[in-house]
């Protein structure tokens, strides 16, 4: 029975591609550090940086064939004088599956959100949005930290 169960735990795993390693001690030390350096920036006006964005917030696909999976990029830069932490990136819905940067981003640095679209659930034009969580002053206008992106589905 317990033999069931954990080969079925693991077949769960990895069909939602979830990765089996673990953090060293170390690793686990340094991404908690990074996680509460993080947090306490988002409510500390003294740690604000502003961000500025390479590529446009709001981005055209174009015309997609239905079940294709798009990968979509907004670059960025850190134009302040503190580090830059992206706490958490989330999408609209289910179909959008974000990746934000996992170091917090220097000023001057550059970074970049990545995101995956799967269109299998969807025909005609679609317009999604993906949310950015972080410590820039300017994270109050809507722009700034909502990014968007267009298709046309096939």
């Amino acid at each position: 029975m317990k033999s069931i169960l954990l080969f079925l735990f693991a077949g769960v795993l990895l069909a939602c591609n979830v990765s089996d390693k673990k953090a060293t001690g170390k690793d686990a030390e340094k991404r908690a550090v990074i996680e509460n350096e993080g947090r306490d920036a988002l409510g500390d006006s003294t740690k604000s940086t502003t961000i500025e964005w390479l590529d446009p917030v709001v981005q055209n696909l174009g015309s997609m064939e239905k079940g294709q999976i798009a990968e979509i990029t907004w670059k960025f830069r850190n134009t302040g004088s503190k580090p830059l932490y992206v706490t958490n990136v989330h999408a609209q819905c289910g179909c959008t599956t974000p990746d934000p940067p996992k170091e917090p981003i220097a000023p001057g640095a550059e970074g970049v959100i990545k995101a995956k679209f799967n269109s299998s659930n969807f025909s005609g034009h679609v317009n999604k949005e993906v949310y950015v969580e972080a410590n820039n002053s300017n994270r109050n206008n809507s722009t700034d930290n909502k990014l968007t992106f267009t298709a046309d589905i096939k």
